[in-house]
């Protein structure tokens, strides 16, 4: 009779990045005008993870 193989140990969890939450952007405002107003939000890449959403030690 064969012996059962023994399951396969489980993938390492990797934690998510906190300011992103893990989607690898962030929101950045856009600024026009002289008197520098906000006008919306546009996204752009998460500096802490540097867009992998991935948190580091």
């Amino acid at each position: 009779m064969a012996s059962k193989k023994p399951p396969p140990p489980p993938a390492p969890v990797t934690p998510k990045c906190g300011p992103c939450g893990g989607t690898g952007e962030v929101p950045a405002a856009v600024r026009v005008g002289r008197n520098r107003r906000t006008v919306g939000q546009q996204a752009g890449i998460c500096l802490a993870c540097f867009g992998t959403g991935e948190a580091t030690d």
